[in-house]
């Protein structure tokens, strides 16, 4: 492992309540989110001078705009934008934030991913019910019922497991797994004990997706502060050092022989991520995935390098990634059990396993991967980061 000194530190992390009842508006939860990540941090609104705001890419510009700078009761910022690259904002935005601070663009940045998907007389099936442009040609996709990223992800899913002969007992191994973690975390919001007969039984979504297999969709926010990594050392809350980031988007993927079912752009990312932060994936102790579908896990353990290509399937039937097992992956339940906040929910799982607090699921935090994803898995982003200022 290289010497590689922190680029820039998480020192607040806050988090509105979530619900699956519709209470408050995105913007209200988002400065619920807000004001709780500042008193995390010691801070007060005045410390503010940066925010960076991220919406579900299916929500209107309204219910998050950059006005929340006023709704929040933040003034004299140096850096106010939206963030719109999908499922991967949530860790895109720490490395904007990481980016501005090291060019001393602004000092303090409020990082907030916010959504209210369930609202009165609209279901999350309705929320997330469009069809989703995959073929290269707008339109084709509704004709032909390929409505939702469940249906999108079905046939990906189909195509990877061809590929590597896997079975819905893998795709089942996922979802037990991320409910034994659920089970230890007081936010997760599915906490019945789930068997692989449980999972079998469960009804489908889109073959071969049951509904075990599919993301937890909630009403909520979460916010983080990012600052310089020499500023964090005095700060009150244990500091999540930022050491690594990574992007991959591979683009053209519906053109032939990109495959775009099994070779996204996790590799890419991963690969910029570990060079940057003078590691390798041998070196990371803890993954905290963007898992909307359980297929995904297993994608990705082989992407960021966790397993051999086709070997996902294995490693996780075997329990390696479940309380206990020897990769701890997605420890507060992942969107599977826990909650779906988009790429807010890696993140924020990632920077409480690195500060040390999580209790019961707690696992050995020296180097945590958070990633998340957008669109079909074509836009990913990942960070690592560490309780050290060294590694």
């Amino acid at each position: 492992m290289a010497k590689t000194e922190a680029m820039s530190a998480i020192v607040g992390l806050g988090m509105s309540d979530l619900s699956r009842e519709y209470t408050h508006t995105s913007w209200q939860l988002a400065v619920i989110a807000i004001h709780r990540a500042i008193k995390d941090a010691g801070l007060n609104k005045d410390d503010i001078d940066g925010l960076l705001i991220n919406k579900s890419p299916v929500a209107s510009l309204s219910s998050l705009p950059m006005d929340l700078q006023d709704y929040a009761g933040l003034k004299d910022l140096n850096l106010n934008n939206v963030v719109e690259a999908e499922g991967s904002s949530g860790v895109q935005m720490v490395q904007q934030a990481t980016m501005a601070v090291q060019c001393g663009l602004a000092s303090t940045i409020v990082c907030v991913f916010s959504d209210a998907p369930i609202q009165p007389g609209i279901s999350t099936q309705k929320a997330f019910g469009m069809p989703l442009p995959l073929m290269g040609k707008t339109g084709i996709e509704a004709p032909t019922a390929l409505y939702g990223p469940v249906a999108a992800y079905g046939l990906a899913a189909r195509r990877y497991m061809y590929k590597y002969d896997l079975t819905e007992d893998h795709l089942g191994a996922v979802a037990v797994s991320q409910r034994q973690w659920a089970l230890k975390n007081p936010l997760a919001m599915m906490k019945k004990p789930l068997t692989m007969e449980d999972h079998h039984n469960s009804p489908y979504v889109v073959e071969p997706f049951h509904l075990f297999d599919c993301s937890f969709p909630v009403n909520g926010a979460v916010a983080v502060i990012v600052t310089s990594a020499e500023r964090a050392k005095d700060m009150p809350t244990p500091p999540v050092y930022v050491h690594g980031m990574g992007q991959g988007h591979r683009g053209v993927t519906n053109r032939r022989g990109f495959e775009p079912e099994v070779n996204v752009g996790a590799k890419l990312a991963g690969e910029k991520a570990y060079e940057m932060a003078g590691v390798t994936p041998a070196d990371i102790d803890v993954a905290e995935f963007y898992d909307a579908f359980s297929y995904c896990t297993l994608l990705q353990l082989e992407l960021y390098g966790f397993v051999p290509e086709g070997g996902a399937g294995e490693f996780v039937l075997d329990g390696q990634i479940a309380p206990g097992g020897s990769f701890p992956t997605n420890t507060g339940g992942g969107q599977l059990s826990g909650y779906y906040l988009q790429g807010g929910t890696p993140l924020s799982e990632g920077v409480m396993q690195t500060r040390g607090n999580c209790g019961e699921r707690q696992v050995k935090n020296d180097l945590v991967l958070s990633a998340a994803y957008g669109g079909r898995m074509q836009f990913h982003a990942c960070m690592i980061t560490s309780p050290h200022y060294t590694l």
